[in-house]
C-alpha cells in the first residue's frame, strides 16, 4: 500500500528539500519503491539536491496537464536503485498545482507500485504548500531550534489538522511527526539556542529525529548529493536514525549532547 509522506514547515531556510532528498534516498537505500515530489513550482531546487538537474526534459506541470506520461517525466536516480524524481517546473506559476491534477499525479504513482511518495513542500501557506500536504498520510515538520522557526511550525500543524483531505473527510488524522535539523548543543548550553525539551514542549509532536548542524549538508548539496549518502557524516546518520524510527524501530538519540574533550582537547583546544 502506498504512503504518501510531506515534507513541511511554516519558515523557508530550514532544511526542507534537504530533508525530502535524504528521507526519499533513505526509504529507497532500504528497498522500498519511491518518489519524491518538487511542489516548489517556479522555484524548483530539489533536481539540484539530487544531482539530476541536466536530465529535467518534462516535469510536475507537464504531467498534470497531459503534455506528457509518466515514464517520460520521471527521473531515476542513478546511485539508489528504486529512487524516482519528479521534478517542478521553473517556468509556471503554482496556481497551475490544482488538486485534481495532483490526485491524478499520486494515483497513477500508487497503481505503478511506488511504497512510498515523498512531498517537497515550499515553504510557508502558499499554494503550493497546501497542496503539498492536502494528500499527506503523515508529515515530517522540520524545525530549527528557534523560535519564529517554531511559531511557524505550530501554524502548519493547525492547517494539517483542518484543511488536509483526511480532515475534510472526517478520516483519521495526518500523522505527524517532528524533526528538530541544524542542532548544535553547545549553543543549547550557552542558552543561544531552544533545547529539545522546549521545541517537542512547544509543539507536543512525535520526535523522530535530530539532525545536527554539519558543514558536510552544505558540501552535499553543492555536490549534487542527499547528505544520508555521505555516510561518515554525523548528519547522514541522524537522517538514517530518523528514517529507521519513521518505519517504527527504536533507535536512541545521537548528537545531541556536548562531546566532552579529552586531555589533549582541553589543553589545546
Amino acid at each position: 500500500m502506498s504512503k504518501i509522506i510531506v515534507v513541511t514547515s511554516g519558515k523557508g531556510g530550514v532544511g526542507k528539500t534537504t530533508t525530502s532528498a535524504s528521507i526519499a534516498s533513505g526509504l529507497a537505500k532500504r528497498g522500498h519503491k519511491t518518489c519524491v515530489i518538487d511542489f516548489d513550482v517556479g522555484l524548483r531546487n530539489l533536481d539540484l539536491i539530487m544531482g539530476c538537474e541536466r536530465r529535467v526534459v518534462y516535469d510536475f506541470i507537464n504531467l498534470i496537464n497531459g503534455e506528457s506520461k509518466l515514464n517520460q517525466t520521471l527521473i531515476r536516480d542513478k546511485r539508489v536503485k528504486d529512487l524516482y524524481i519528479l521534478p517542478a517546473s521553473q517556468t509556471r506559476d503554482k496556481d497551475a498545482l490544482t488538486k485534481e491534477g495532483v490526485a491524478k499525479v499520486l494515483d497513477e504513482l500508487k497503481s505503478e507500485g511506488f511504497e512510498y511518495v515523498v512531498c517537497d513542500s515550499p515553504a510557508g501557506i502558499e499554494a503550493g504548500a497546501l497542496m503539498a500536504l492536502y494528500f499527506a498520510d503523515e508529515a515530517i515538520i522540520v524545525t530549527n531550534p528557534e523560535v519564529s522557526s517554531v511559531r511557524d511550525s505550530d501554524r502548519i500543524l493547525g492547517i494539517l489538522q483542518s484543511r488536509s483531505k483526511r480532515a475534510e473527510d472526517g478520516g483519521e488524522p495526518v500523522v505527524e511527526h517532528l524533526l528538530i535539523t541544524r542542532y548544535d548543543p553547545e549553543r543549547v548550553e550557552k542558552g543561544q539556542m531552544l533545547s529539545i525539551d522546549d521545541v517537542s514542549e512547544l509543539l507536543s509532536v512525535e520526535l523522530i529525529g535530530v539532525i545536527p548542524e554539519s558543514k558536510d549538508v552544505l558540501e552535499a548539496s553543492n555536490a549534487g548529493m542527499p547528505v544520508i549518502l555521505s555516510e561518515d557524516s554525523n548528519a547522514a546518520q541522524a537522517y538514517d536514525d530518523s528514517i529507521a524510527r519513521l518505519l517504527g524501530e527504536q533507535r536512541p538519540m545521537r548528537f545531541t549532547q556536548v562531546q566532552k574533550k579529552g586531555l589533549l582537547g582541553r589543553l589545546f583546544g
